[in-house]
């Protein structure tokens, strides 16, 4: 993005070679103006990277109210939840509701805030856990002072600001106590032997849920060696082929703690093809309690986060403080949901 200092419109018409008063109606669409015209002034602005604040500030005068919202992709339950949840609402507020999705890709999801805020998208929500390293967090810092200079808002939905001077808003979940309280359930049902499956060494969302893994170990005596992170990112396949290699391998463990309910899903898939049972041989218990994961077999004891929630709240705090921008951050709890997954381990007489 291009530096976010406020370009008047007398700028643009100088450089463009015009009226101020032409500018205006360019800009606005709502006048006749001759092509070659048009066509000068719209370089001038991009040029200058007015476009933006144009949109910005016709939208504060009445014009349309948009919340743009990017997420990894939409096939994913969570993710797909908190869309829901923003959409719905934006709808309370009659604002409309555009979804982007990146695949992971910075570069794209680069392109899409910088359209969205040519567009003068009023909140720019961008969605999930990610690896915060230097490229992400100098990313983020253009990102939130070229909208926060157009007149729009940025908001992070699930991840922490990398700085909390920029002027970000943040909304997310308490990851780590939800793991610690996930963890803590397999161990007061005499579980010692546990494995944390889909660790992302670097993702803001993972980092936090091993980390409440770890501290529920240590609250219960066990050792740092008693810990065993498998680093295999998240998905039903992930947890598939994840699942297998531990069972072949010669690791002794009576329960899975997954980074999330696909891992699980295929965790257990895996644990099926392998002849055993859950919760009989392996208890497995996972993370977001996804709309299927009472479906599992057995279903899936889990960590119920709010995922549309989630999206409603970043857009219900986005308007209800509206100056309160600069590190401002809401922070909201998770829940066990206890179903058949799980079973006590017995105890030698």
């Amino acid at each position: 993005m291009k530096g976010t200092g406020r370009v008047t419109i007398r700028e643009v018409a100088e450089r463009a070679g015009v009226s101020v008063a032409t500018v205006s109606r360019v800009l606005s669409g709502n006048y006749p103006v001759p092509p070659a015209t048009r066509t000068r002034v719209l370089r001038a602005a991009r040029a200058l990277d007015y476009v933006a604040n144009a949109h910005a500030r016709a939208l504060v005068g009445g014009g349309r109210n948009t919340v743009a919202v990017v997420l990894r992709q939409v096939t994913s339950p969570f993710y797909a939840q908190v869309a829901e949840g923003v959409e719905a609402e934006a709808a309370t507020h009659g604002w409309l509701c555009l979804v982007g999705t990146t695949g992971g890709d910075p570069q794209r999801e680069m392109e899409f805030v910088q359209l969205m805020r040519e567009e003068g998208a009023r909140l720019v929500i961008l969605v999930g856990g990610v690896v915060e390293d230097d490229a992400y967090r100098e990313r983020v810092a253009r990102y939130a002072e070229a909208l926060d200079a157009a007149g729009s808002r940025l908001v992070l939905c699930g991840r922490p600001a990398p700085d909390p001077d920029l002027p970000v808003l943040v909304v997310e979940f308490d990851n780590e106590a939800g793991a610690r309280a996930i963890t803590g359930h397999l161990l007061s049902a005499g579980h010692r032997r546990i494995v944390f499956l889909g660790g992302l060494p670097g993702n803001t969302a993972l980092d936090a849920r091993v980390a409440g893994y770890r501290a529920a170990l240590a609250e219960h005596g066990l050792s740092e060696d008693a810990a065993y992170v498998v680093d295999c990112g998240l998905g039903r396949a992930a947890g598939l082929r994840a699942m297998t290699e531990l069972l072949q391998g010669r690791r002794e463990f009576t329960a899975v703690v997954a980074g999330d309910d696909m891992v699980a899903a295929g965790a257990l898939r895996a644990i099926a093809d392998g002849g055993l049972r859950v919760p009989e041989d392996i208890s497995v218990v996972g993370y977001n309690d996804i709309p299927l994961a009472e479906d599992f077999s057995p279903p899936l004891t889990t960590v119920r986060t709010p995922a549309e929630e989630l999206g409603r709240a970043a857009v219900r705090f986005a308007l209800r403080d509206p100056e309160d921008a600069a590190g401002a951050r809401h922070l909201l709890g998770t829940h066990i949901v206890v179903r058949g997954s799980v079973a006590p381990v017995e105890r030698p007489s």
